[in-house]
C-alpha cells in the first residue's frame, strides 16, 4: 500500500471532501472515495473527516492507495452506447462519469467491466487483465468516442496509428471567457507539476503537446470551441485552456469549477475519431453527438444572447 499526500489550495476551499478527492483522482469512483474515507484510508490533517466535510486552504489530505493486482476482473451490466462494432474493433461513446479501467480501490464499475459483459473473451490481451483491449483513454469525466481492441492484432495496429499522431482526435468544449482569435495553436510542453505531482502543467522539460484551437461561437463570458490534438499527453486539452486563461468549465482540477450551470466535471467531449480500420484500412469517421446536459447549457447561452 502506497500513501499520497495533497495540500488543498484555494481552487478546492468549500468543496466537499469526497468531490475534491473526486476530480484529483480520477480513477477512484465516488463509491470507492466514500468507502476508503469510511475505512480511514483518506484523512484530513491525520484526521477521519466525513464525505460531507467541506475544504480549507492548506488543509492536508493523505490518501492509502492499494497496490492493483492482475486479478480477474468481473463482467458487469453497465449501459454503454456503442457507435460502431465488428470482429476487430469496437468504439464507444461514454458516458460522463464512467472510469475507463480499475483502479486503486476502483475495482469494478468501470468501462472494462462494461466491455466484458459484452464482448466476454473477445478483447486483445495486450492491456493485461487490468485493461483488456484498451487502447487509448479519456478521462473519468470527459464523455466521448474511445476505441476497443477485440484482438492483438488490431490492438498493435491502433495503438501504432496514435503513437505516430495518425488517429485525428476532435472534441468539443466549453472554455470560460471569451476567446479573442478564432484560430489558435496551443504549443506547449506538458509534464508533472512539480509543486503537486497530482496536477499536470506546462513545464520546461516536459513532453510536446500540440493543441488546436476553432472557435464555433462566442458568448459574453464563454466560448464554444472545437479542440483538435496532435499528441495525447494526459490532461492536454485542460492544462493547455487553463494556461492561457480559458479553462474549461466545470473544471475542478485546473480552476475553481464555478459556473452558473451546476456542471459537474470539466465539459469536454471526445466528438469525432478518424482512423484507418485496423485490419482492413478501411477510412473510417466516427461521431458522437453532444450529451445531452452538454447541448442544454450552449441553448442557455444562445437564449442569454438574444
Amino acid at each position: 500500500m502506497k500513501e499520497k499526500e495533497i495540500i488543498i489550495d484555494k481552487n478546492y476551499e468549500t468543496i466537499r471532501l469526497d468531490k475534491a478527492i473526486s476530480s484529483l483522482e480520477e480513477d477512484l469512483s465516488r463509491v470507492a472515495i466514500q468507502r476508503m474515507i469510511e475505512n480511514e484510508n483518506i484523512l484530513v490533517n491525520e484526521k477521519k473527516a466525513k464525505a460531507s466535510y467541506k475544504l480549507n486552504c492548506g488543509d492536508k489530505i493523505s490518501i492509502k492507495l492499494e497496490d492493483i493486482k492482475e486479478s480477474k476482473l468481473e463482467a458487469e451490466d453497465i449501459p454503454l452506447e456503442v457507435v460502431y462494432e465488428d470482429n476487430d474493433i469496437i468504439v464507444i461513446n461514454k458516458q460522463k462519469g464512467l472510469v475507463v479501467h480499475p483502479g486503486n480501490g476502483n475495482p469494478n464499475g468501470t468501462l472494462v467491466n462494461a466491455i466484458l459483459a459484452r464482448c466476454k473473451d473477445s478483447l486483445s490481451g495486450i492491456g493485461g487483465e487490468i485493461r483488456p483491449g484498451i487502447v487509448h483513454r479519456i478521462d473519468k469525466d470527459t464523455s466521448g468516442l474511445l476505441i476497443i481492441a477485440k484482438n492483438d492484432k488490431a490492438h498493435i495496429n491502433m495503438s501504432n496509428q496514435i503513437k505516430e499522431h495518425k488517429v485525428i482526435k476532435t472534441y468539443i468544449a466549453l472554455a470560460r471567457g471569451k476567446i479573442k482569435e478564432n484560430e489558435a495553436t496551443i504549443n506547449m510542453p506538458i509534464g508533472r507539476n512539480p509543486k503537486d505531482r497530482v496536477k499536470m502543467a506546462v513545464v520546461k522539460n516536459g513532453k510536446e503537446a500540440i493543441t488546436h484551437i476553432k472557435v464555433l461561437e462566442k458568448f459574453a463570458d464563454y466560448t464554444f470551441i472545437e479542440v483538435k490534438i496532435e499528441t495525447g499527453r494526459t490532461h492536454q486539452i485542460r492544462v493547455h485552456l487553463a494556461k492561457i486563461g480559458y479553462p474549461l468549465v466545470g473544471d475542478y482540477v485546473y480552476s475553481n469549477g464555478k459556473n452558473p450551470f451546476n456542471v459537474k466535471g470539466q465539459m469536454l467531449h471526445s466528438y469525432r475519431l478518424e482512423f484507418k480500420h485496423p485490419i482492413t484500412g478501411e477510412d473510417m469517421k466516427l461521431e458522437a453527438e453532444l450529451p445531452k446536459y452538454f447541448e442544454e447549457v450552449i441553448d442557455t447561452l444562445r437564449r442569454q444572447e438574444k
